[in-house]
C-alpha cells in the first residue's frame, strides 16, 4: 500500500514532533542548497526551533550581506510603490527632500569642475582632492586598458598582413620563375626551327659598270695587255744584223 497523506497539524507527540523536525529540517537545507547551485541564486535560509536554537544557511556571500541587500531591496519598492493614500499624502513631504537631493547633487558636481570652493573647509577640499584622485586613476586604468587592447589588436592586423604580403611574393616569384622557363622553352624550340630550315646565301650577280670612262680605261688595259703578250720577250738575244734593219 502507499503512503498516507499527511495532515498538516502540529505533532502532539514531542518525540515525533522532534524527529519530524530534524527530517525536514535537513531536507529543506538541501533543498536550498540545490537551488543555489543549479539557478546560481543567492539563497539565505533561517529556521528557528521551538527552543530558540538557530539553523541558517548561505551560499557563497555572506548572510549579512544577503540581508543588508534584502532591506535595500523592500525599502526601495516600499518607496517605489507607495498605496495610494500614503503616496498622494506623502508628496508634499517627499518634494523638499528631492528638491534637496538635486541641489547637492549639483553643488557636488560644481565642486569637482573647480567651481565654488570657496566655501569649502580644509577637510572638504582634501575629500574632494581624494575622490578626483581615485576617478582619475580609474580613467587612467581604463585608457591604459583601452591602448593595449588598441596596441594588442594592430599587432594581430600587422602580423595577418605580414602573412598575406609573404605570401604574395611567393606567388610573385613563382609566376617569374614560371614565366622564365617558357620564354626559354620557346627560343630553344625556336633555335631549333632556324637551324633546320637554313637556306644558302643569295648569289651574287656583277652588272657591268656603266660609267663611261670606265669602259675605255678597261678596254685600254684590254689591249696593253695583247701588245704585251705580242712583243718579244727582252731576254731574248737578238742578232746585230737584225737590229740594224729594224733601225733602217
Amino acid at each position: 500500500m502507499g503512503r498516507g497523506r499527511v495532515q498538516l497539524r502540529r505533532i502532539e507527540n514531542k518525540i515525533s514532533r522532534q524527529v519530524t523536525f530534524s527530517k525536514r529540517r535537513t531536507g529543506l537545507l538541501k533543498k536550498a542548497h540545490e537551488i543555489s547551485v543549479l539557478c546560481d541564486a543567492e539563497v539565505a535560509l533561517i529556521v528557528f526551533s521551538n527552543k530558540g536554537k538557530l539553523f541558517e544557511y548561505s551560499t557563497d556571500s555572506s548572510m549579512e550581506r544577503i540581508l543588508d541587500r534584502y532591506e535595500q531591496q523592500s525599502h526601495a519598492e516600499r518607496q517605489l510603490v507607495p498605496t495610494g493614500s500614503e503616496s498622494q499624502g506623502n508628496w508634499p513631504l517627499e518634494s523638499p527632500k528631492l528638491m534637496s537631493t538635486i541641489e547637492a547633487l549639483q553643488r557636488n558636481l560644481r565642486h569637482f569642475l573647480g567651481e565654488e570652493l570657496d566655501p569649502l573647509s580644509l577637510r572638504d577640499l582634501q575629500l574632494l582632492e581624494q575622490q578626483i584622485d581615485t576617478s582619475l586613476k580609474r580613467i587612467r586604468t581604463r585608457k591604459n586598458q583601452l591602448m593595449h587592447e588598441s596596441i594588442s589588436e594592430l599587432q594581430k592586423k600587422e602580423r595577418t598582413l605580414q602573412t598575406q604580403n609573404n605570401m604574395l611574393a611567393k606567388k610573385l616569384k613563382e609566376n617569374e620563375k614560371t614565366q622564365t622557363e617558357h620564354a626559354q622553352c620557346e627560343q630553344q624550340n625556336l633555335s631549333q626551327n632556324s637551324s633546320s630550315f637554313i637556306q644558302p646565301p643569295p648569289a651574287t650577280i656583277e652588272f657591268p659598270s656603266l660609267t663611261i670612262g670606265g669602259s675605255f680605261q678597261a678596254i685600254e688595259s684590254a689591249n696593253k695587255e695583247a701588245e704585251t703578250q705580242a712583243q718579244p720577250s727582252t731576254n731574248t738575244v737578238i742578232p746585230p744584223w737584225m737590229l740594224r734593219h729594224v733601225n733602217r
